[in-house]
């Protein structure tokens, strides 16, 4: 019994010596050092690859860190994916759903057929009437805008195909001034119903913005009042109006044109709302319900007809203008 014990320990000091060996081995050849060593066949056993100064030579000046823009981390569950993997699965994050924020030029590329469509009215630009000054003055504001965004102001208006039927789409960009209410959005959704109305052409309004622009004032306001008469010429002429809510929806919008629509559709968690959370607790001085403003908890209350998820909004769409076309 003691000489089988004796025979057991022999065998696995000797097995455990060979691994730490191999791991030495391994680690020799990662370091590029030579092995003096031999195979069973008696051939030489050398390194896959041999160093010829030892430690790190890059000095810090010569580093290079990954371009910016290849990687992007989803804001709600932190899953890092690349810009690419992102696109191809329609800005929607592939871990748990969750929209990203995107622009007016991602939406017509994803609803018009082949990215196919004629922007219209892109010669108005905002002017700053009032000479407004807050932290910087309102002209000064708007030129760093253009030259940051390309953009000619929070809104763009564009006419395509969607699956076969024409429709035009007004589409705000929140990186333009939070994709605020102005004088140009106003005049530009307006330009777009006449061009609606003059085509028969159902129209669609993406809403994504963060109210009224104050630096307009009460050009600003007039807005919600002239984009709501504009847009019953459209029911007046039976031309369809979709409005579909993203993140967020929320003041002078939602006050107007974004709760009118024949057919009033959201992105899923969408925030919409006239003030936001924060203001209506400190106002009410109460707790609000779990998901409160969210598309979810207006669906169930009856202000939205149904919640589309992107990959799926240009089908939905689709069938809706057949429905309304028949």
């Amino acid at each position: 019994m003691h000489l089988q014990c004796s025979i057991y320990l022999v065998n696995s000091t000797k097995i455990m010596s060979d691994k730490i060996k191999s791991i030495d081995d391994f680690e020799i050849n990662l370091s590029g050092e030579e092995i003096e060593a031999t195979t069973p066949e008696g051939r030489e056993k050398r390194s896959w690859f041999k160093r010829k100064n030892k430690g790190i030579t890059t000095t810090t000046a010569e580093k290079r860190d990954a371009p910016d823009g290849l990687w992007v981390k989803c804001p709600n569950c932190k899953y890092t994916c690349t810009v690419m993997e992102l696109k191809e699965n329609l800005y929607v994050c592939p871990k748990d759903g969750y929209h990203h924020r995107i622009g007016s030029e991602e939406y017509f590329d994803i609803l018009f057929d082949e990215r196919e469509y004629i922007e219209l009215f892109t010669n108005i630009k905002s002017k700053d009437f009032l000479g407004f000054t807050d932290l910087k003055p309102y002209h000064k504001r708007l030129t760093e805008t253009y030259a940051k965004t390309d953009l000619n102001d929070s809104i763009s208006v564009a006419v395509g195909k969607v699956s076969g039927n024409d429709l035009v789409i007004a589409c705000m960009d929140f990186e333009f001034i939070g994709g605020s209410l102005g004088s140009v959005m106003g005049e530009k959704i307006s330009r777009g119903v006449d061009h609606s109305i003059a085509h028969g052409i159902p129209f669609m309004i993406i809403n994504k913005s963060g109210g009224a622009r104050m630096m307009e004032s009460a050009f600003s306001l007039m807005q919600l009042a002239k984009t709501s008469g504009k847009l019953s010429q459209l029911s007046d002429a039976k031309i369809p109006y979709i409005s579909l809510c993203t993140d967020p929806t929320f003041g002078g919008t939602t006050a107007s044109f974004a709760m009118l629509g024949d057919i009033i559709i959201a992105e899923p968690d969408a925030l919409i709302g006239f003030a936001g959370p924060r203001v209506i607790k400190e106002t009410i001085k109460k707790d609000l319900p779990p998901g409160f403003q969210r598309s979810e908890f207006l669906l169930e209350h009856g202000f939205l007809d149904f919640i589309v998820n992107r990959k799926e909004l240009k089908d939905k769409l689709a069938t809706m203008l057949d429905l309304f076309k028949n």
